[in-house]
This record gives C-alpha cells, structure tokens and sequence, in this order.
C-alpha cells in the first residue's frame, strides 16, 4: 500500500531483459536508506519488488505482464521515475489509498501553464470512465491528484509547481504515456452495487446511493 506522495526522483541506470521481463536498474540514495531485500517500492505507480541494493541504487525484476500495462518497458538510461516506498502502519496518510496495480497507461494531451498551477490533460481508454469522477482522486505516474474535470476519455488535473518540480512531471511533454490507477474505494463501491461493474459513478449517483 502507498499514498502516492513521491519521496525520491530516481534516474534508471539501466534496462536489461531478463527472461521474458527486465532487470531495472535505479539511481536513488535517499529511498536506499533503511531498504531491504524484499521491500515493495512503488516506481511509477507501479509495485515492484526490490531484488537488489546497494548504498545509492536498487533493482528490480519486472515482469512481462507489468510491462504490457505500465511505461516500465519504455525506461531507458537516465529516465527520470517517481518513487516512493510502502506505507508503515504509523505512517500519515496524505495522499490516497494507491496499490500500485496499473490499470491502463494514459497520454498526455496537454500542458498549460496557469497562474498558479499547470493543468494537465490526459486521456484513457473509454473503458476506464466509470471509475473516475471530478474531484475524485487518481495516480498519475505514481502520484496522488485530484480529477478537475473528466469527460469519457480524458480528464484534467491541476498541479501545484511544488508538485511539478518535484516528480518526473517537469520532464514530461504532449504524448508521453503515464501509468494510471483509479481509485481503489470507487471501484469497490461500484463493484458492491453493480457486481457486473456496467455503469458510470458520477456526484448524482453517489448522491443517491447516500454518499
């Protein structure tokens, strides 16, 4: 489990394959402190496994599954990624529940500068819009956000320059693909009433359902 609060931006060193996945290798000092053999550590919204370590750098194996819903088969040597390691029991939750199970990879449609934000536009397939509502929350590349708006097959989130220096956001541009995760309580709840999981959720049927 994570909050989708990045602590580290780490730098790929390397992407190698592996059997039928890639042996990831990431430049990341701060997020090696304390890490351990087996520790689950969330690179780009997605969970992987830390197979590897030494002071400054970690790696992971990643499967082909993984590869075929997430960005990870696209790192090269020097892609920046966001990271951020599993929540404690004591831990504050600032950000969302996030798994780190990718659902789709979204791309980036646009990027505006506002006056005191950058709102950004990514779309998804159709398929995914039932689980996603404005004001909801999504991880975008591992990072916890707020939906502004959201249509059938794009939403829009606006990020606080904090933010944006401090993930792989500053390095992002119109067309990059991002790994995307809807939020986990939204598909329960519309899991538990409609088990087929046919239908959207929007404000009017939370309203409804006494939410």
């Amino acid at each position: 489990m994570f909050t989708g609060l990045i602590e580290e931006v780490g730098s790929v060193i390397s992407s190698r394959s592996s059997g039928g996945g890639v042996r990831l290798v990431v430049r990341a000092p701060h997020i090696c402190k304390g890490t351990q053999l087996g520790d689950s550590i969330n690179i780009n919204g997605a969970c992987q496994t830390v197979v590897e370590i030494t002071t400054d750098t970690f790696s992971v194996d990643t499967v082909e599954e993984t590869l075929k819903k997430t960005n990870l088969g696209s790192f090269k040597s020097g892609t920046p990624v966001n990271l951020e390691r599993a929540l404690l029991p004591a831990s504050r939750m600032g950000g969302h529940f996030v798994l780190g199970h990718i659902d789709t990879v979204g791309n980036i449609l646009s990027l505006r500068q506002l006056q005191s934000s950058i709102l950004i536009k990514i779309s998804f397939d159709i398929s995914f819009a039932k689980y996603i509502i404005p004001v909801g929350s999504i991880a975008v590349d591992g990072i916890s956000l707020t939906v502004a708006e959201t249509t059938d097959d794009n939403f829009k989130v606006a990020i606080i320059p904090h933010t944006y220096k401090n993930t792989n956001l500053v390095s992002k541009n119109v067309g990059d693909g991002v790994n995307l995760e809807f939020d986990v309580l939204g598909k329960y709840v519309l899991n538990s009433i409609n088990p087929r999981g046919s239908g959207k959720i929007t404000e009017d049927w939370l309203k409804e359902m006494g939410f």
